[in-house]
């Protein structure tokens, strides 16, 4: 046995050990296993650990299955340390064992792919989600998922995305969790827990939040565009969830496309050196989007790709995803003294452990069991936790005479609409290996739970084209029932990456094919199909109840029927803004106050002059089936230092006749200050659920972290003054109280 291969089954010996600490905290320490494994590598070697390379784009069964000469090449030659899109257990198996017996160093390869809400149990989309405010089932929903990945090959997911999204314009708010920084960054942190686990044992696999950072402020709502913020609004909204996800143990991030003051993110040194690495303590690794080193060249910041990767590694981005920039010009780099060699180790060490974190070293082929994934994947139970979360994002946005729950005196129903019987457009725009044979639509679920009823079904208008247009059989089907189920939206294409919309509003025919069956006189039931808020005020006005089931996923169909029919109390709220035309965006609840806030009765204040400024809902709002009272708000001191805890009860009571869940939600507002503050920020937030007649009394806390913000030092401190604080059902809540914060003790 020669000395490298010694070294290679001495590290192979003690990574088996330690394997089985793995739920022990801190993670184990690998050091001296990576110090071998640098010791065997040339620096040819060791810049392709920093190259990911992509096997084929990834989306839906035509993902390439077979290896190609050159992908071989690649990996016997150590050009590659990681693929994106290569899934399933027999592929990655065999790429795998290339890299294991064949290449250089015999490093295991790291698989990535984009989990974003199921592989192939497709979950709600990620906005949607979020509308549960419950994180055990956020936390179940990722675990979920990443056993699923577990069993297809898959080592590490693109996910979760935690940008904050003010802009419904922008395409990949259906990817996040809304506009909220608190709600994102507790909803960041469950997610992390679900895929990774507890220290990635198990079936679990990594994490990788996304997009470092501030993408979700791009100007125009338009993807991959500017950002131009302040530092205070970027630590204050954008960054915090970021911090919880690496707190809670995130062993990737991604950086973003966007520059933010004029450097684009991927060779911004002040974000992934200054701020992760040096004020964060983060010891993973960070890849690029892809080929976002390369665009630094459009972007203006550097001559060609040489300077780009140049400009990449030494502000501390580790792995470059599809641009081939470290891979073609380190090597020279480093011989031109432009880079030097203790840097990329640097980067090599923090790739290498996160593979020893996984337990690649002691057994590379632990994702590779083709037997699991033929019976683990798209299993009941996984769809039973796929409807439980669909049930809890449902938001009842309207309910006009209590006309849900559906009466079970109705026998005719009419379904109509684009999105009725539409299995694609359920699974979002991330369906990956989504079957829509698996798919239950709206007509389907409600054909399920009433099959002794007539249901008549019209398709009425395409959903995009407004030319494309037959109302007759959908008026004489409402004419011949006795309600309307009308269920309406966007294409599932509408939103997610690169799809920015200049007009929110209901796309094609839609609106008008809602005008005309008003005129049957019959009531009507809009179920929404979304990835974004949408502008719908006539439809708000006019229709007799609105659910917005947003892009439920493969069990959509069932969780609507469940909802409508009254077998589940819809009790998700929003965690999006929905204005009332795209004129008003961006729009948001924690928006800063003016010198001249809105005044009905004075023309030189901030307002405009065709519409109101409010929203059609404001975030945090959600109706149930059930009522609830809020009474007896209760400030634990009215005054505390600024290094105490203060806490806040209220008494909620079920005054309506279903068991019923409702969010509790606590907003402050610091006024005077150092510097503005919004008007109302969330704070905490409890999900109860209540019996008819129930009260609860439930304590909300605020703790100095909560309190505290960026002064006009830009100090993160909690200074004296006046909190006021709002409890309720949404972020309008009216129930108020105060308490005074005096300096430290």
């Amino acid at each position: 046995m020669n000395f490298r291969m010694l070294v290679l089954f001495s590290i192979l010996i003690c990574s088996s050990l330690m394997m089985g600490q793995n739920k022990a905290k801190p993670w184990p320490n690998y050091e001296h296993q990576i110090d071998s494994v640098m010791s065997l590598m040339s620096l040819d070697d060791k810049i392709g650990q920093l190259n990911q390379v992509a096997h084929g784009w990834g989306w839906g069964p035509t993902q390439p299955v077979s290896i190609g000469q050159d992908f071989k090449k690649l990996i016997k030659e150590g050009k590659v340390g990681s693929f994106l899109n290569a899934v399933g257990a027999k592929l990655t198996k065999e790429l795998q064992k290339i890299a294991v017996t064949e290449s250089p160093v015999k490093i295991p390869l790291l698989f990535g792919f984009d989990v974003i809400h199921g592989l192939q149990t497709t979950f709600p989309i990620p906005l949607a989600e979020s509308c549960t405010w419950d994180m055990d089932l956020i936390e179940k929903s990722a675990s979920t998922q990443a056993k699923e990945a577990y069993n297809c090959g898959v080592h590490w997911t693109f996910a979760p995305m935690v940008d904050i999204a003010r802009d419904p314009r922008w395409g990949r708010i259906a990817e996040g969790s809304g506009e909220d920084t608190y709600l994102g960054s507790q909803i960041a942190a469950a997610r992390i827990k679900g895929l990774q686990g507890d220290n990635l044992s198990g079936e679990h696999i990594i994490a990788c939040p996304k997009h470092f950072a501030a993408y979700g402020a791009a100007e125009g709502g338009r993807d991959y565009n500017t950002v131009d913020i302040s530092e205070r609004t970027l630590r204050e909204v954008y960054l915090p969830p970021f911090k919880a996800a690496v707190d809670a143990g995130a062993q990737t991030l991604m950086c973003s496309f966007n520059e933010i003051s004029g450097t684009p993110s991927s060779v911004n040194k002040h974000l992934l050196t200054d701020i992760l690495r040096n004020e964060w303590n983060f010891s993973g690794f960070i890849v690029s989007d892809w080929n976002s080193i390369g665009e630094t060249v459009a972007h203006g910041i550097s001559a060609d790709n040489k300077e780009a990767a140049k400009k990449a590694i030494n502000a501390g981005l580790d792995m470059d995803m599809e641009t081939r920039a470290y891979i073609n010009n380190l090597k020279d780099l480093v011989k031109e003294g432009e880079v030097s060699v203790s840097t990329i180790d640097e980067s090599v060490r923090r790739i290498l452990r996160v593979k020893f974190r996984l337990g690649l070293f002691s057994d590379p082929f632990r994702f590779c069991d083709e037997k699991k994934e033929a019976t683990e994947i798209g299993n009941a139970a996984e769809r039973a936790a796929a409807l439980e979360v669909t049930e809890n994002s449902l938001v009842l946005l309207k309910n006009k005479n209590n006309i849900l729950p559906l009466a079970k005196s109705l026998q005719k129903i009419a379904v109509i609409g684009p999105l009725a019987n539409s299995k694609r457009n359920l699974l979002g725009c991330w369906e990956q290996f989504g079957d829509t044979n698996k798919v239950v639509t709206a007509l389907e679920g409600l054909q399920k739970k009433y099959p002794g009823k007539e249901i008549t079904y019209a398709f009425g208008c395409s959903i995009n084209n407004p030319e494309e247009r037959d109302f007759s059989a959908a008026i004489k089907a409402a004419n011949e029932s006795e309600l309307v189920v009308l269920a309406i939206g966007e294409d599932g294409h509408f939103s997610g990456e690169a799809s920015a919309r200049t007009s929110i509003e209901i796309p094609g025919a839609q609106t008008a094919l809602f005008e005309a069956l008003r005129k049957c006189g019959k009531p009507i039931v809009v179920v929404l199909m979304n990835g974004r808020p949408l502008a719908i005020p006539a439809i708000e006005k006019n229709a007799d109840a609105i659910l917005d089931a947003w892009f439920g996923g493969i069990t959509a169909g069932d969780a609507i029927a469940n909802a409508l029919s009254g077998d589940f109390v819809p009790c998700g709220k929003l965690t999006t803004t929905f204005p009332l035309a795209t004129g008003q965006v961006p729009i948001y609840y924690n928006h800063k106050n003016t010198g001249r806030p809105a005044q009905p009765d004075n023309f030189f204040s901030s307002k405009y002059i065709d519409l109101s400024e409010k929203p059609l809902f404001p975030f945090g709002y959600g109706l149930s089936y059930s009522t609830f009272e809020y009474s007896d708000l209760k400030i634990d001191d009215k005054n505390i230092s600024s290094a105490e805890t203060n806490h806040v009860t209220v008494k909620v009571t079920n005054t309506g006749k279903y068991k019923a869940s409702e969010v509790v939600q606590l907003y402050i507002n610091r006024n005077p200050a150092s510097v503005t503050r919004p008007v109302r920020e969330l704070k905490d937030f409890q999900k109860i659920t209540l019996n008819p007649g129930e009260s609860k009394t439930v304590t909300l806390e605020l703790n100095p972290e909560k309190l505290s913000f960026y002064n006009d030092k830009m100090e993160f401190r909690n200074e004296p003054g006046k909190v006021t604080v709002f409890v309720g059902t949404n972020s309008l809540a009216d129930l108020s109280g105060q308490f005074t914060i005096t300096n430290s003790k």
